[in-house]
């Protein structure tokens, strides 16, 4: 408990120097995760529920798709693969870069400290807290993205299926 005691003053007072845009930042990706999702869960969607089911094309007593219907699936599938894949990456390198935000916070508060010996502890607590922030978020993401990651590879495989369906579909 005193552990926790002494920690939580620094954290505060450090929280709205470089912390803030660390902490403005992890909102912003949150939010992105959001959309991310929520953009995988349509794909996913539109995939199976709205009438790209591979399994049908094989069946007799359906009406085949025309040449047309069939290229512009092709498009579409192709398309909703291609957003889905940016938004990801997107979403990956926003992820990374949290490491790299805490400890550019910790050279940032360490710098003046050669100038300023007397305010020595106070500048190696806002580098401290920096490096904290910056691993508790890039931790964070790193969950969420394994979550997320194995949605993005289902819709993709889904997608290559259908696609593949649509190839060797007797026109």
């Amino acid at each position: 408990m005193r552990v926790l005691y002494d920690i939580l003053p620094p954290i505060r007072d450090n929280l709205f120097g470089y912390d803030l845009i660390i902490i403005l930042t992890a909102i912003g990706t949150l939010g992105y995760f959001l959309f991310v999702r929520l953009h995988s869960i349509k794909v996913y969607n539109t995939i199976h529920t709205q009438g790209y089911r591979p399994d049908e094309l094989e069946k007799d007593d359906t009406v085949a798709p025309t040449k047309d219907e069939i290229k512009q699936t092709k498009i579409k599938l192709r398309k909703m693969r291609e957003t889905s894949e940016k938004y990801y990456s997107m979403y990956t390198n926003l992820t990374s870069i949290f490491p790299l935000l805490g400890i550019l916070g910790t050279v940032i508060a360490l710098i003046p400290m050669m100038q300023d010996m007397a305010n020595m502890q106070g500048n190696f607590f806002v580098a401290l807290t920096s490096t904290l922030w910056g691993l508790v978020f890039a931790i964070f993401f790193k969950l969420l993205d394994a979550i997320l990651s194995p949605r993005i590879e289902r819709n993709n495989r889904g997608i290559d299926d259908y696609l593949e369906k649509l190839e060797s579909a007797k026109l």
